[in-house]
């Protein structure tokens, strides 16, 4: 099987949200997912883009997403790239799609002097963290992320 990994346009919007809303439900979060296109174009097309989006075709149609960010290490001085999501429809897995993918994005890391590429995976996708140990990467031992949304991000604004 050949398939092929490029930059998301404009037309293709679509696509990425249904990729993007299959990972939720892959993630056993599908009511997490609000996100609408209007946001999309805004946040990889708008004036000040936060993110890229690329897009794998094999068979004549769309079956993977990768969204990556710049992230800034204030200790390091320094821009890193951020993996916020990958998606490889269940059919297409196993293929090298996501090695690709990762491939791209690190060899984007050392073209413009970023010094690492980070991302998150679920503690319980066992699959995923085996494919990402096979590639060189490691757990950031000792760090756990933290949130804060909704009515607790309100009442933090608010002075609680």
């Amino acid at each position: 099987m050949s398939f092929r990994w490029r930059p998301a346009t404009q037309a293709d919007l679509t696509e990425v949200l249904r990729l993007v809303r299959a990972l939720a439900e892959y993630e056993r979060i599908p009511d997490h997912f609000v996100a609408t296109e209007t946001q999309y174009e805004a946040a990889f097309f708008g004036a000040s883009p936060v993110a890229e989006a690329m897009l794998c075709e094999a068979d004549g149609r769309t079956v993977a997403v990768c969204i990556v960010t710049r992230i800034f290490s204030s200790f390091a001085g320094r821009v890193g790239l951020w993996i916020e999501d990958i998606f490889v429809e269940p059919d297409y897995r196993k293929q090298g799609i996501a090695k690709a993918a990762f491939r791209m994005v690190a060899q984007r890391a050392i073209d413009e002097g970023c010094p690492w590429v980070e991302w998150n995976v679920l503690d319980w996708n066992e699959p995923a963290i085996a494919a990402y140990r096979s590639m060189g990467a490691v757990a950031r031992d000792g760090w756990t992320d933290m949130r804060v949304t909704g009515d607790a991000l309100r009442r933090l604004a608010a002075g609680g």
